[in-house]
């Protein structure tokens, strides 16, 4: 009886999922659920204050950063502007990485971070939306921020545009343009 309760114990076990490796006891591992869209590339931190700024976000706002990597995006806008920030990235690793700058930044009482594919997750609370992409990736997400997104709210692309949707602001930076539109009432 001991050995047969010993093999099911093992066998429960070996069914359980693994904990990420620095996990604290008690989290539940998370994985990928797919490979990321484009491979990642920080933005450069000159180049998030001006997103921010074209899209001239204040305190009252809520900035989401889809594809957010190690979060300089939301972090700057809870830091700076006065803002709530949410960043949405598909890869673990990026998501503990921006949790980690957060609690640096001291700023994780107005940024959250959310482990999800960008074209499942539920953004419509968003108020300004910032994206570092790549220019299929904003053609196939452009339906979708046209259907969540409320009348008013400001959406930011550093280097890549949305195909046949004109902006209404370009800035150029050293590197590549700032493209700002605006949701319109449907």
């Amino acid at each position: 009886m001991k050995t047969l309760l010993t093999l099911l114990l093992a066998a429960l076990a070996s069914c359980a999922p693994a904990s990420p490796e620095g996990a604290s006891q008690g989290s539940l591992a998370v994985t990928t659920p797919r490979e990321p869209d484009v491979r990642y590339e920080p933005s450069p931190k000159p180049v998030v204050r001006d997103m921010l700024e074209l899209a001239e976000v204040g305190p009252e706002d809520v900035v989401y950063d889809l594809g957010s990597g190690d979060g300089r995006i939301p972090i700057m806008a809870a830091e700076v502007f006065g803002a709530r920030g949410v960043g949405i990235d598909i890869d673990p690793k990026r998501i503990t990485e921006a949790e980690a700058n957060a609690r640096e930044a001291g700023v994780t009482d107005r940024v959250s971070f959310r482990n999800e594919d960008l074209f499942e997750a539920d953004f419509s609370d968003a108020t300004v939306v910032t994206l570092f992409l790549s220019a299929d990736v904003n053609l196939k997400l452009r339906p979708i921020l046209l259907r969540q997104l409320r009348p008013g709210t400001r959406v930011v692309s550093y280097w890549h545009d949305m195909g046949d949707w004109k902006p209404e602001r370009t800035v150029t930076t050293e590197r590549a343009n700032i493209y700002l539109w605006t949701i319109s009432p449907r």
